[in-house]
């Protein structure tokens, strides 16, 4: 870690040198780190972009205590973002992100106001801490305000060897499945079956070990997945749908998010 403190600030992106900043720490974690790739992926400049960009609200968590090392032009630097699409916006593009790996007919058809979720990362050295928190409670700020009733979107493991992720999966399955009025279906070709060994056989405590933090996040706010999960060669992910109802959450949980954040 850096040896000044963190001097956190949210927002969303404001204009194309924000939309740039997020496409840029992106590339850090998903091209770089991760070993992803895309179409749209500019591997000259840094920048995972895709064609839904424009169209999302990008959150976007800056530290001024990191302008004069990453952002000598100042404004600090962006150290954390998410991807972020009000329902209503999507029949207007073509429909959702997440509907190239799930069938969401069932998110569609309940009624409710939704709020689509995706490319949420932070830089390494914020990981652990109260980065995730600040994120989270913006989040929350942004849900509260448009009265949004669902969150849902995909949530990734590292590689795409189902077999190595069996223990993961299955406990994912066979404890946080969603229910059928909310439950997205994964899509062939890529789609594969989450409940690859039988709940006797699992060490729940191990296997929840192996699930990533950003998914451990939705579920301790009582979220769940959806039916199986989906192989993204492109990006070296499995990835599984997460669906949170916002009306589950409790205003405790909620508080923890928000406790760190200046009044």
């Amino acid at each position: 870690m850096h040896a000044e403190a963190p001097k956190f600030e949210l927002r969303l992106a404001d204009g194309r040198a924000d939309l740039a900043a997020a496409q840029r720490l992106r590339y850090e974690v998903f091209v770089e780190e991760l070993g992803g790739d895309g179409e749209m992926v500019d591997h000259a400049a840094r920048l995972e972009a895709d064609r839904y960009d424009p169209h999302f609200d990008h959150l976007l968590l800056i530290d001024h205590a990191r302008a004069a090392e990453l952002a000598p032009e100042g404004g600090g630097a962006v150290v954390g973002v998410y991807r972020l699409l009000p329902g209503e916006r999507a029949p207007g593009i073509g429909g959702f992100y997440t509907e190239g790996e799930y069938d969401l007919a069932p998110l569609k058809a309940s009624g409710r106001k939704l709020l689509e979720l995706g490319r949420s990362c932070l830089a390494p050295e914020y990981r652990g801490g109260i980065a995730m928190y600040h994120l989270w409670g913006a989040l929350w700020d942004y849900v509260e305000a448009r009265g949004i009733e669902i969150l849902f979107g995909t949530a990734s493991f590292h590689g795409t060897d189902t077999a190595a992720l069996a223990a993961p999966l299955s406990m994912l399955h066979h404890n946080h499945l969603a229910p059928p009025e909310l439950r997205p279906l994964a899509l062939p070709p890529h789609g594969a079956a989450m409940d690859i060994l039988p709940e006797a056989e699992l060490d729940r405590a191990e296997a929840m070990r192996a699930v990533p933090a950003l998914i451990k996040a939705y579920l301790r706010l009582g979220g769940w997945v959806g039916q199986g999960a989906w192989v993204d060669h492109a990006f070296n992910t499995t990835d599984v749908c997460l669906v949170l109802d916002a009306s589950q959450v409790s205003p405790r949980q909620v508080a923890i998010y928000r406790k760190d954040r200046a009044p």
